[in-house]
């Protein structure tokens, strides 16, 4: 039996945004309800859109090098209604948002989430650069974009899905705050 986490997934090479808010290009809306299980690094995903069927997923996410936190691996399966259901009865945190995308000046295509609930105001971007023609170094976040979060733990789903209003006010707080002027 194997242990090597990538065996069945893709790697993602991610990296996210702060935004201050939605870009007015972004399109194409889908609301994704994510519940992370508890005790687990699984995230049970149902994904619903005006004009398509609603999709439910499962979702397993690995980081194989711990200094590396835009390298994800990630393994992802469809799952039936009544799965879904099945899954869905797990003890887990809740983290609702609408994904629209958005295509940054690089020609590169950009996930942008709009949260909901306690983390109303909150707006991330993100690019997964495994799957894009712009090579990593060479990718400029739009203007739009106020700080990279991608090496934040508490910007990843798992770590939003368990934060409150208050915390998140001190957190857009810190990371919005311009860097101290340097004097020589």
């Amino acid at each position: 039996m194997s242990s090597d986490p990538a065996k069945y997934s893709c790697p993602e090479r991610e990296r996210r945004f702060l935004l201050a808010e939605l870009p007015a290009a972004a399109t194409d809306p889908r609301e994704i309800v994510d519940r992370y299980l508890v005790g687990t690094r699984m995230r049970l995903r149902s994904v619903s859109s005006p004009t398509e069927a609603t999709v439910h997923k499962l979702g397993h996410k690995v980081r194989p090098d711990p200094t590396d936190p835009g390298l994800v691996m990630h393994t992802s399966f469809y799952l039936s209604d009544h799965e879904y259901e099945v899954l869905a009865a797990l003890p887990g945190h809740e983290l609702r948002k609408t994904r629209r995308r958005v295509v940054a000046g690089s020609g590169t295509p950009m996930s942008v989430d709009e949260f909901h609930g306690a983390l109303e105001r909150l707006v991330t971007a993100e690019v997964d650069l495994a799957t894009s023609d712009v090579p990593e170094g060479a990718f400029r976040p739009p203007d739009y974009c106020l700080a990279e979060v991608t090496a934040d733990e508490r910007f990843t789903g798992g770590q939003l899905a368990v934060t409150d209003r208050a915390t998140l006010l001190g957190l857009l707080e810190v990371v919005r705050r311009p860097p101290p002027e340097r004097r020589d």
